[in-house]
């Protein structure tokens, strides 16, 4: 099959995270199983409009808002043989996997084949950050326009409960495909490498407002009180790592947090093999990549039950805890950091649950779906 994935970043972006190394592990597996793969995406400094990269060709163009009008033409000329996108397929797409990041691509009007809608979640309540107009917008079309325009569509999602928000705005639950994350093995260099220093925090994330990273500086902050020795370590990169830097300065712990920015992997496994609690205060997670990253270390993640995806991430109590407020977070982090028993008893769990995900899995069951699609439309 030539299939055309289009997500707004690749995991080279400054901002990529978790759902588009899903897409890309995606990809992959599509690949060695034979697949011609182009994956669409926004043009970003240090890369160019088009590369290669395991098999799978990546084009290139526009920004954050230009990307999907850059996107339409170079679809609307795959349909006559022409463009970056017929030239990397040797032809039109036989499907396209168009992901919802808020708003989708509109592939269905502009392809002309077969569409799969790829939802991580749903935005409600990131919408605000976007501002006023650019917000109640955004909404419009995630929760109005897009479940009308494509109530014929296949739709996957990574999580139960993003499964359920997309029923609640109107999708039928027979179309939707729960095809969970996979986890990628932990570097042979990270293997076995534990920590007996002071207990240390970390949160894995995307350094932007709705991840809320002020929650876990927060709680870093309060148990600094009666444990002067605890450390937060910070993992990622955006355009709010600025602010939070400050808010730590601001309350006067800035020698209790490290920020990393963004690392390689092996560093990034390093930092969570250290890890006493994963600290996830994320307003909202369509699953939560970076649970079962800390899972792999036997690290149990305490995070936030209205969060939506950590509800399937996260076995509350058992491989970690849920909880729902700041107040609640700081108290959990202080228990699982206090409490031997309860610590131990939550990374055995946590780490015995991560082995449960692997990328093939969910590739086989991605390409499965592409598979029916196809077949259901000739």
């Amino acid at each position: 099959m030539k299939i055309l994935l289009l997500c707004w970043r690749d995991t080279g972006h400054p901002e990529g995270g978790g759902s588009e190394r899903y897409l890309e592990r995606v990809a992959e597996h599509l690949v060695r199983h034979g697949h011609d793969v182009v994956f669409r995406t926004a043009a970003y400094t240090g890369q160019t409009h088009s590369s290669e990269r395991d098999g799978i060709h990546f084009s290139r163009g526009g920004g954050n808002f230009s990307v999907y009008p850059r996107a339409w033409v170079a679809m609307l000329a795959a349909r006559v043989g022409l463009g970056p996108i017929a030239k990397a397929l040797g032809g039109r797409p036989d499907i396209v996997v168009d992901t919802q990041n808020g708003v989708p691509f509109f592939a269905r009007v502009f392809s002309g084949v077969p569409t799969i809608i790829l939802t991580h979640h749903c935005h409600h309540e990131q919408w605000p950050v976007a501002g006023p107009i650019v917000g109640r917008v955004g909404w419009f079309i995630e929760s109005k326009l897009s479940p009308i325009l494509h109530r014929k569509c296949r739709y996957v999602t990574v999580s139960q409960p993003s499964a359920s928000e997309l029923v609640d705005l109107g999708v039928d639950r027979g179309r939707i495909d729960i095809i969970r994350n996979g986890v990628d093995p932990v570097p042979p260099e990270a293997r076995g490498v534990r920590s007996t220093d002071a207990p240390r925090l970390v949160a894995l994330s995307r350094l932007v407002p709705h991840k809320q990273i002020e929650h876990a500086i927060d709680a870093v902050a309060a148990l600094a009180e009666t444990i002067p020795e605890i450390r937060l370590d910070v993992i990622g990169s955006g355009w709010w790592a600025d602010n939070l830097a400050a808010y730590a300065h601001d309350l006067g712990i800035a020698d209790h947090v490290v920020f990393h920015g963004q690392v390689s992997e092996v560093e990034k496994h390093l930092i969570l093999s250290r890890a006493t609690v994963h600290v996830m205060p994320s307003r909202k997670e369509g699953w939560g990549l970076a649970v079962i990253e800390a899972a792999q270390h036997g690290v149990p993640t305490v995070g936030y039950r209205s969060s939506a995806g950590l509800r399937d991430s996260v076995v509350d109590g058992v491989t970690g805890l849920l909880v729902d407020s700041p107040a609640e977070l700081v108290e959990a982090t202080r228990r699982i950091v206090s409490e031997p028993d309860l610590h131990d008893f939550l990374s055995v769990e946590a780490l015995k649950r991560s082995h449960e995900f692997g990328w093939d899995s969910t590739g086989g069951k991605f390409a499965s779906l592409l598979h029916d699609v196809v077949a259901q439309a000739t």
